[in-house]
């Protein structure tokens, strides 16, 4: 009778555990931000850039496919989210071979359905900037949207205004935002049909139920002196210090011609973002490497974007020991 009872204790703590456990989105990304736990995104792999001039280097392989190129992707297990750059400056030139490898990952299985209907490597894709046009913006997020991505990254925001407009872009008029019902292929991607696609393409945290994120980046003088009332705005999924191009910022060339980088600067303005993100409970990301992704999570950074290869793949290894993932 003991050992019926034990087993019976034991088999309902299982059964409870695995219903904490249980994964309660599609998109792995929300249910590790809601978690608060570290989020790992590695950029989706691509053909070798040509050299200067545009020439091909001559020891460059043959392109490879979408297919092939979402094949090799879908192979990693370590990283929780895939990040496209190539529609960041022109738009129409990477959209569509984005778009083929997004079918590429959807033929390859990107959607899991056991043990639970689930994305593996779902895909977050910067636009350009928004402040410009913003209704060029708003339609071109619409576009990416309907390929079935689970993230928007927006990039060099100025400020709080930038952000609602992009936000309200993500969002369908029945959730309040300024989405065209159209959804193109999206629903396929998600498994789902589009009535159900429509209730879940909403924008988390805003919609807790709902499966989009929003990065936004903070990449200017401008942006940096208004990242408070950026970091303010309700709806943003993770505030990001654009790094690379602030290390730009704080670079000049003194008399004799020489770049000069302002280290001290350069990490100030980072930190900045980090305590604005503090400040308003907003998670912090950081395009990390395996030289300082430990760093950073010293310093309170949670989401990161790192380089495809292995050096990347590194910097997720060490990211994930160092989080206890």
């Amino acid at each position: 009778m003991r050992l019926r009872w034990s087993l019976t204790l034991a088999a309902v703590a299982v059964s409870s555990l695995a219903m904490v456990q249980a994964p309660k989105h599609l998109n792995p990304v929300v249910d590790l931000l809601a978690q608060k736990k570290a989020v790992f995104g590695l950029y989706a792999p691509a053909n070798r850039r040509p050299g200067r001039g545009g020439a091909v280097p001559p020891d460059a392989p043959p392109p490879r496919t979408p297919a092939e190129l979402a094949k090799e992707a879908l192979a990693n297990e370590t990283a929780d989210y895939l990040f496209d750059g190539s529609m960041e400056g022109n738009f129409e030139r990477g959209f569509e071979p984005f778009s083929a490898f997004m079918k590429g990952m959807h033929e390859g299985g990107t959607l899991r359905t056991s043990p639970a209907r689930r994305l593996h490597l779902p895909l977050f894709v910067k636009m350009h900037e928004i402040g410009p046009d913003p209704a060029l913006a708003a339609r071109n997020i619409a576009r990416q949207l309907n390929l079935g991505v689970t993230g928007i990254v927006f990039v060099d925001v100025k400020s709080a205004d930038e952000v609602k407009a992009g936000l309200a872009a993500m969002r369908f008029a029945s959730q309040g935002g300024t989405r065209p019902d159209d959804v193109g292929m999206a629903p396929q991607v998600w498994g789902m049909s589009e009535r159900e696609y429509r209730a879940k393409a909403d924008l988390w945290p805003l919609n807790p139920d709902g499966e989009l994120v929003n990065f936004t980046i903070v990449e200017s003088h401008e942006g940096l002196a208004r990242v408070r009332e950026i970091a303010a705005v309700k709806g943003i999924g993770v505030l990001f210090p654009g790094a690379g191009t602030l290390r730009g910022l704080f670079t000049t060339t003194d008399a004799a011609g020489q770049r000069v980088f302002d280290e001290a600067a350069w990490e100030a303005a980072i930190q900045k973002v980090l305590a604005a993100c503090k400040e308003f409970g907003v998670p912090c990301g950081y395009p990390a490497t395996a030289a300082d992704i430990e760093k950073r999570i010293q310093q309170g950074f949670s989401v990161f974007i790192i380089n495809w290869g292995e050096q990347g793949f590194r910097a997720v290894e060490i990211g994930r020991t160092a989080t206890g993932r």
